[in-house]
């Protein structure tokens, strides 16, 4: 069961808001996972960005946490970057904001978070890392390219068995203007919202 702050926040969500646009670019992802479902397999999501800072990690959390809302089984989502940099604060903190219990394991330069959005499910360890790191999936994964750059920089991606660009714009422009806060919430709710449509219309 997930928190119940969590939960409030994911039934507030309102799906009607995506576009004819937007939706024909997340039904690839909703038809990966449907397969997956109907063949009774693993669904293994790697979120990929360029620094696996922002958006990727916030796909990350939102997609394992509707994911349960929705009572998918045997779903693992994982994020990386072309490089690795740092899970930039405010991305945590934003996550906290919406429900997820959000605790610092180790701050270093690179810190490692554990991000928890059910009492009784494994947390999601939330940190920057390549692509290549062996804590991500080597095979048989969809690699979602949440940003323009990495989509185009990385035109192929070792083992990704579908390969599926559903980018956004990086709140990171925001970042120690007074703007901060809103629009990283912004980007958090947008992100939320398509996760919730797309494991909406995954029938079990």
């Amino acid at each position: 069961m997930l928190y119940s702050k969590l939960v409030e926040k994911l039934n507030s969500l309102n799906t009607a808001s995506i576009s004819e646009e937007r939706r024909t670019i997340l039904q690839p992802l909703i038809d990966f996972i449907q397969a997956k479902v109907d063949a009774k397999q693993i669904i293994n999501l790697n979120f990929i960005c360029t620094h696996n800072s922002r958006r990727s990690h916030l796909s990350q959390a939102w997609a394992q946490a509707t994911g349960s809302y929705f009572g998918i089984e045997n779903l693992f989502c994982y994020s990386a970057g072309t490089e690795a940099t740092a899970l930039f604060p405010v991305a945590a903190k934003t996550l906290e904001n919406s429900g997820f219990k959000v605790e610092i394991l180790s701050n270093e330069e690179n810190p490692i978070y554990s991000i928890k959005y059910s009492e009784n499910q494994h947390p999601i360890i939330g940190f920057s890392k390549t692509i290549t790191l062996n804590f991500n999936p080597k095979s048989g994964f969809a690699a979602i390219m949440t940003c323009s750059s990495a989509d185009q920089g990385c035109p192929f991606i070792v083992g990704a068995e579908k390969r599926i660009p559903i980018t956004y714009e990086d709140p990171k422009v925001s970042d120690g203007t007074p703007q901060q806060s809103e629009k990283y919430e912004e980007r958090s709710l947008q992100i939320a919202t398509e996760m919730k449509f797309i494991f909406s219309q995954i029938k079990l």
